[in-house]
């Protein structure tokens, strides 16, 4: 899928462990969007503290600068920060994309909140690089290692063209995705036909609310139309928020990138894994011999 081609999408990091260590990192990146000829103005989407930060050091420049508080940019999943990009440079950026981005993580949020959030979100970094790649975007990443930690960080320069240690995205995919799923709890229920009505009350049962189960079932049965032909029942188990379904098909998916893109009127992996990473907080996808098995979890 990688080509060797030189991208436009521009994907930087800047790694800071002060408050004036992030004014020093993404000052000059804003002053270089508000100096882009032609180019709508840069965008900053950070913690309130660091907003007021730039905001003091930009003085009159600040007017032309667009400030978003990042705890209303990274509400959900990996998958709903890469839509909410998409649909942002859609709706604001200019021709081909060009905008510039600071982009500040909510490390004491969801990305932040286990080791499984931070794979996620180190995937999302990864996929940027293939998923923005045709447009002309510049996204400097802020890293505060007094909330990042040195883990993520060392993580995160794999995922950033421009550092020594940076990994091609699908090498880097497939590293995360050798460690096998755990084995689903013997006392996991077993249906033949993924039905909305019955997922829906199983969820409903295990604690989650009407409108949540209601997400929940409609995810797990696009997910089963987009996996078409199923090779197994569907597995259900967990209590509510982390309820749990499993799915198995009898081909290989072979796209780490499915769910990622979009759907079009064109064929499958389609609508159904797109959905499903929209509405769930997590989705394994491991191909094998015999085909692949997808588990969705809700929360």
């Amino acid at each position: 899928m990688t080509t060797g081609e030189p991208s436009p999408f521009d994907h930087r990091m800047a790694v800071f462990d002060s408050d004036d260590g992030f004014v020093t990192a993404a000052l000059p990146f804003l002053g270089e969007g508000l100096g882009a000829s032609g180019e709508p103005p840069p965008v900053a989407i950070a913690a309130p503290r660091n907003l007021d930060l730039l905001r003091d050091a930009l003085g009159s420049d600040a007017k032309d600068v667009t400030c978003i508080p990042h705890t209303e940019w990274y509400t959900g999943s990996a998958a709903n920060a890469i839509a909410r990009a998409a649909a942002y440079l859609t709706a604001h950026a200019g021709p081909g994309g060009r905008l510039h981005l600071v982009m500040e993580p909510v490390w004491s949020g969801r990305a932040g909140r286990s080791a499984r959030e931070t794979t996620e979100w180190i995937r999302y970094e990864a996929f940027a690089n293939l998923l923005f790649a045709p447009m002309s975007t510049t996204a400097l990443c802020a890293y505060d290692t007094r909330t990042a930690g040195p883990a993520v960080v060392a993580a995160a320069r794999r995922t950033h063209p421009e550092t020594e240690v940076y990994e091609d995205p699908l090498r880097l995919a497939a590293e995360l995705d050798a460690v096998p799923l755990p084995l689903p709890p013997a006392g996991a229920l077993s249906l033949a036909e993924p039905r909305a009505t019955t997922v829906q009350g199983w969820a409903v049962g295990r604690g989650l609310p009407a409108a949540d189960a209601e997400l929940f079932a409609a995810a797990v049965t696009e997910t089963a139309a987009a996996l078409a032909p199923l090779g197994g029942d569907l597995l259900l188990w967990g209590e509510a928020p982390a309820c749990v379904a499993e799915l198995r098909s009898v081909r290989r998916l072979d796209d780490p990138l499915a769910g990622f893109v979009p759907p079009t009127a064109g064929p499958d992996p389609g609508p159904g894994l797109w959905y499903a990473r929209q509405v769930c907080a997590y989705v394994d996808i491991r191909d094998d011999a015999g085909g692949a098995t997808v588990r969705l979890q809700y929360a």
